[in-house]
């Protein structure tokens, strides 16, 4: 069921639910825009960007008010972004090959409204920063660059700092994961097919494996399940998500995978079903993919977008909570600008 949609200043590219009360009804959607600027006589190429705040109320009464805009800043190009896993905090990737943190506040007097105040930032790379994660205690973050580097960023008080930063692709790193469980453990995906996996302990960090045959193009997405830390998932442009036992860390085993029409670009696991995942897949909209038991399955397709499918996120939410049928989900897709929010039908079957 459709809640809202809007169209966003530029092409929309990534949204991200706030998981923290009580700003679970907070959405953060992200543009990338390329402009062309003339100055004395000669052409040259900005990449522009904004970062918006919507409130989400799947219970509004009132249809108008279920995708209600709240702030927007404006910022270089953003690729990607990422909440904090213990605090308010919302770190981004931009073009201009810096990392800003921006902090959630309340705003107005109510608790409904809210606003994102500077935090910090820091320049990363002369790179492109293409993609953020942070670890789970909050006390770092990775971050994927367009030259094949990767970065990690420590937080200090008030400032970030790249404590370490390593050619780990030839080409593009697109995506980059810390392992839950294992900290000291960074997954990276790239666009020369390269799915790989570094242990931080050693300086400079030692590739633990670098698998190059699996993948017939770029590694767009990594996503560990939660509940089952040995599953991990990989989507490419080869238009395959594919399922991973990673028990034997050095040489982890694909023990199934699914064709989704499109280049898998985000995957994000439901934050309540264990083994039920949020691809966006490009050409092909996005899909709700059962990746548990059994063989991998699309359990529901989403296609109002007419663009590419790229940012895709769950809203943690009470209601989702108490009934799964109430799960409440934001996409967005690119050169259309659209920002859609819905509730998915088929999930109560599951």
């Amino acid at each position: 069921m459709d809640l809202g949609s809007c169209y966003l200043g530029g092409n929309a590219d990534a949204v991200e639910f706030c998981p923290h009360r009580p700003f679970r009804h907070v959405l953060a959607a992200a543009t990338y825009t390329l402009q062309e600027q003339g100055q004395g006589g000669e052409e040259r190429q900005d990449r522009a960007g904004t970062v918006s705040l919507f409130a989400v109320d799947a219970n509004e009464e009132d249809a108008t008010r279920r995708l209600r805009l709240l702030h927007t800043v404006e910022t270089a190009g953003v690729f990607d972004m990422k909440w904090s896993p213990v605090a308010p905090l919302l770190a981004q990737a931009d073009a201009h090959g810096r990392l800003a943190l921006w902090r959630l506040e309340q705003e107005g007097g109510s608790d409904r409204g809210a606003v994102l105040r500077d935090a910090c930032s820091g320049e990363i790379s002369s790179s492109m920063c293409l993609f953020v994660d942070w670890n789970q205690t909050a006390k770092a973050l990775s971050v994927g660059l367009s030259d094949g580097s990767l970065s990690v960023v420590s937080m200090r008080e008030d400032r970030l700092e790249v404590s370490e930063q390593w050619t780990a692709h030839q080409y593009e790193v697109w995506t980059c994961y810390f392992d839950r469980a294992n900290p000291h453990l960074l997954y990276s995906g790239s666009d020369d097919c390269s799915f790989s996996c570094w242990d931080l302990r050693q300086n400079p960090s030692n590739a633990v494996f670098q698998n190059k045959k699996s993948h017939n193009m770029g590694v767009c997405c990594i996503a560990q399940n939660q509940l089952e830390g040995n599953m991990l998932l990989t989507g490419s442009y080869d238009e395959f998500i594919r399922v991973w036992d990673i028990r034997s860390m050095v040489k982890p085993v694909n023990v199934k995978s699914l064709n989704l029409g499109g280049g898998v670009w985000r995957i994000k696991y439901h934050p309540l079903i264990a083994d039920v995942v949020l691809a966006a897949c490009m050409h092909n909209g996005f899909a709700i993919v059962k990746v548990g038991t059994g063989d991998a399955a699309v359990v529901e397709t989403y296609c109002k977008h007419e663009s590419l499918a790229y940012g895709a996120d769950w809203q943690r939410s009470e209601g989702a909570e108490q009934n799964k049928n109430c799960s409440v989900v934001a996409t967005c897709s690119f050169y259309d600008r659209l920002l859609r929010v819905w509730q998915p039908e088929n999930l109560g079957n599951l």
